[in-house]
């Protein structure tokens, strides 16, 4: 079965790689070549011809060379190892084998091709020969030398390149056949629990387990009553006394340490709280941990027990570490008896009911490792071990199923007190909580039917799962807390960058806000990548999708696989780059943005660039899922462009003329804008189209292309400030310095007008005994500039009333001219800026 499955490498591969050998001396297989035949050519091709720069480029060769032959080896010998039965462990050292040949190859060939470049530059240099012209010895032999050490060169590449693809096929079929053992276990089916004939196996095996348990405690019963008799053992009292001093008071006097420090010496802020989390969650990860070692290794010292314990010992100290973990998880999260130093949004009744449950959990991790120890120490028959996990699994789903129905009644009880169904609770919280439950009904179906394994899987995965979360949310918070509390213009490391390097404080701020996202996005990776190493799968983020290929095999359409699998991995995948899109939209909108010195429209167009960004390689990730490569992808956006540049012109206009937009910005969110005859505040901005709010309240849709290819009057693009204008007239006889003083002061009196610029008063014109006043002012607002002329035109109006100063009159002459040339009589003046004749 290794044969054949190691024989199955990608034809399309290894025919290019053949097709590209020009050295007939190469091999599909490994290939070896001495070591010393190269040497030997090497040392013939190396004559004193050749510059100083040539014949220095030996020893690169020599170390790439030996590189290659070493990574070959490594090859060949995971080739040879994989034909053996094969635990975890084996194999994935197989695998970190075969990693480093293809990263040696890798390198070996990066500087091979480097020479073969240089050679290459010597060649050319040396020129092509004169046909009919005799060349000189020299020069002939120099250039047989480079000729051959280009064919030598080539070969290596080609050779490293070789070993290379090897490697990499090798490292994906131990992928695979883990994947497939994985998908085997979740797969197998055994008789019901609730059916006679599984407990009727495990009562046959029955007998055989207890004589190996039999076996197993005798002889450590033998080995401890013989070294007893030799004396007391004073290395195993003292490992016991060690392991309780660290449990007792050397983990609660770091715990009253470190609070006391903090409480001096930090500042009461979030780090100080993340600060203690973290020491807290150290502790009580380290000290059961250490303490196991001390007391197993005392118990070793001592000769107390058989040499067939070593593995229930290991797994005792392993499942110490785990359970004091997962205290330590949970406690930080709880917090039920420091509230104040309590990080997550908690509150008090619901910590204290969650604690009883968080300690069973901690005793139910320690025994199920502690069980696994066991069996695997005295080799427990298979019936034993499923029936074990079918309990383990029961008793996790019976935890589970406690703490869903804990948070319904604390959910129950807050909405009544509240009378809000909603309140303390997310949608998140609830969606979370009804997939737990749907999550709890399947397995529970899976073991009633004989689904143990995968009913074990889903059990202990939902605690491992939220073990994992709370500690990449604390994990999370302290990030954020010492990212943006360390690089803030304010704290001691943004003071010394502003003074001494003359860094702006919002680049500061900035500068903590991306740290912090980078420092999360990098901790979520890790959590992913751990998150199914408990149960043997792979520790790589991206092969958890992987697996998912392996339910169905589905229909090849061209080079691309069509099945169920495939496309519910490509959704999975999908869901998550979006979910992944709308968390760095939410953080790069309330966290970033507002710490950059950029106005409203200028974190819209980015808001925008990125969000779109964001969906486009959302998308690309999930077709590459299918086994879409980017090429394809490509050539299909291609095939596209030309129906939607037929097709879709208004829209690809519109989508062009708000990138536009979005990068010169001649229009941005809240300037006051003049389209045509309609006149409103910019609201937003997309790629398609601009809603403008008009005076009356109602939005108006201009598509884009209208605001790049036609005239629009912007009144905020140069600034801010808005200008009223009055004009009047006054008899000549008045005194136009008074006038002007009179309008100065109605400026002055009103609010909103600005005293910087100043408003002026100008004589425009002195026509038919009328002198024609121009008046301006600024306000901080074309918006305001209405209601402004308005409220001055009020004041204006009375205090040219009160000097007695006619304001706007000017006699009209009304003269009817008729036909005959007599003129009737002139009409009665009436008041008017002009005089009007009517024929």
């Amino acid at each position: 079965m290794a044969n054949a499955g190691r024989g199955s490498y990608d034809p399309a591969r290894l025919q290019l790689l053949a097709l590209s050998m020009s050295c007939p001396m190469l091999s599909l297989r490994f290939v070896i070549r001495p070591v010393a035949i190269l040497a030997a050519m090497l040392t013939m091709i190396a004559m004193p011809a050749l510059a100083a720069p040539v014949a220095a480029q030996g020893d690169p060769m020599t170390v790439a060379t030996a590189r290659i032959v070493q990574a070959e080896q490594d090859v060949r010998a995971v080739d040879q190892g994989l034909d053996a039965q094969l635990d975890d462990d084996a194999r994935q050292d197989l695998r970190d084998k075969a990693q480093g040949a293809q990263d040696a190859t890798t390198q070996a060939v990066n500087a091979l091709t480097e020479q073969l470049a240089l050679v290459n530059a010597r060649i050319t240099g040396l020129g092509a020969v004169t046909p009919g012209e005799v060349e000189a010895p020299e020069l002939r032999a120099q250039r047989k030398s480079l000729n051959a050490l280009r064919s030598t060169l080539d070969a290596a590449i080609k050779r490293g390149r070789l070993a290379g693809v090897e490697a990499g096929q090798l490292i994906d079929e131990i992928d695979r056949s883990k994947a497939e053992q994985f998908s085997q276990k979740l797969s197998s089916k055994v008789p019901s629990p609730l059916s006679p004939s599984f407990w009727k196996v495990v009562l046959d095996q029955t007998p055989r387990d207890l004589r190996r348990v039999a076996l197993f405690l005798q002889q450590g019963h033998e080995q401890i009553a013989r070294q007893w008799r030799g004396g007391i053992p004073w290395h195993a009292m003292l490992g016991f006394a060690l392991a309780v001093i660290l449990l007792g008071p050397v983990r609660l006097g770091a715990h009253r340490l470190a609070q006391r420090r903090l409480i001096a010496e930090a500042p009461p802020s979030r780090v100080r709280r993340s600060a203690n989390t973290f020491w807290r969650v150290a502790v009580g990860t380290l000290c059961p941990l250490m303490a196991a070692f001390v007391f197993v290794q005392g118990l070793r010292w001592s000769g107390l027990l058989p040499e067939r314990w070593t593995g229930l010992l290991d797994g005792f100290v392993f499942a110490s570490g785990v359970a004091g973990f997962t205290a330590a998880v949970t406690g930080a999260i709880l917090m039920r008896s420091q509230p104040s130093w309590r990080i997550a949004p908690i509150d008090d009744e619901t910590a204290t009911r969650l604690r009883p449950l968080s300690w069973l959990l901690t005793l139910m991790t320690f025994t199920t490792a502690m069980v696994a120890s066991f069996e695997g120490a005295i080799g427990s028959s298979r019936s034993a071990v499923i029936a074990t996990q079918a309990v383990e699994a029961l008793l996790h789903l019976m935890l589970i199923a406690a703490t869903l129905v804990v948070l319904g009644r604390l959910r129950a009880a807050r909405a009544e007190r509240e009378d809000s169904t909603s309140a303390g609770v997310s949608a998140g919280l609830s969606v979370v909580t009804l997939l737990a439950w749907i999550a709890v009904a399947v397995a529970g179906l899976a073991l009633a039917i004989g689904y143990i394994w995968f009913s074990w899987f889903v059990a202990v995965m939902i605690g491992w799962t939220v073990l994992l979360g709370s500690a990449l949310y604390l994990m999370l918070v302290a990030a954020d807390d010492i990212a943006t509390s360390v690089f803030v213009r304010d704290s001691k490391v943004g003071v010394t960058l502003t003074r001494a390097l003359g860094v702006r404080g919002s680049m500061v701020d900035q500068f903590g806000l991306a740290l912090s996202g980078i420092l999360r996005l990098v901790l979520v990776l890790v959590a992913l990548g751990v998150l199914l190493r408990p149960f043997g799968a792979s520790g790589d983020p991206g092969a958890i999708f992987d697996q998912l290929a392996l339910f169905t095999d589905g229909i090849k359409v061209g080079n691309v696989w069509i099945s169920p699998g495939a496309i519910l991995r490509g959704l999975a995948v999908l869901f998550i780059g979006l979910g992944l899109v709308r968390v760095f939209m939410r953080w790069l909108e309330h966290r970033y943005l507002p710490a950059t010195d950029l106005d409203g429209s200028g974190r819209n167009s980015v808001s925008l660039v990125a969000r779109y960004i964001g969906i486009a390689l959302a998308v690309i990730w999930a077709l590459a899922s299918l086994g879409i490569g980017v090429e394809r992808i490509a050539l299909l956006l291609s095939a596209l462009s030309v129906g939607i540049g037929f097709g879709l012109q208004a829209i690809t206009q519109n989508f062009v003329s708000g990138l536009i937009l979005l990068a010169e910005r001649p229009i941005k969110i809240g300037d006051l804008i003049r389209v045509g005859t309609d006149e409103g505040d910019v609201k937003r901005i997309s790629v398609r189209s601009t809603e403008i709010e008009l005076a009356d309240h109602s939005t108006l849709i201009v598509p884009n292309s209208e605001l790049i290819t036609k005239s629009v009057l912007n009144k905020t693009l140069a600034g801010p400030l808005g200008r009223i204008q009055i004009q009047f007239s006054v008899p000549i006889e008045e005194d136009a310095d008074a006038v002007r003083a009179i309008v100065l002061d109605c400026f002055a009196a009103e609010a909103a007008v600005l005293a910087d610029p100043a408003p002026k008063a100008f004589i425009d014109s002195i026509v038919d005994g009328r002198i024609h006043f121009n008046c301006f002012a600024h306000v901080d607002s074309p918006r305001a500039a209405y209601g402004t002329r308005s409220a001055v035109l009020f004041a204006l109006l009375e205090a040219l009333r009160a000097r007695g100063i006619e304001i706007g009159t000017l006699p009209q002459k009304m003269e009817l001219v008729r036909h005959g040339g007599t003129a009737a009589p002139p009409a009665p003046p009436r008041p008017g800026p002009d005089e009007m004749k009517m024929n």
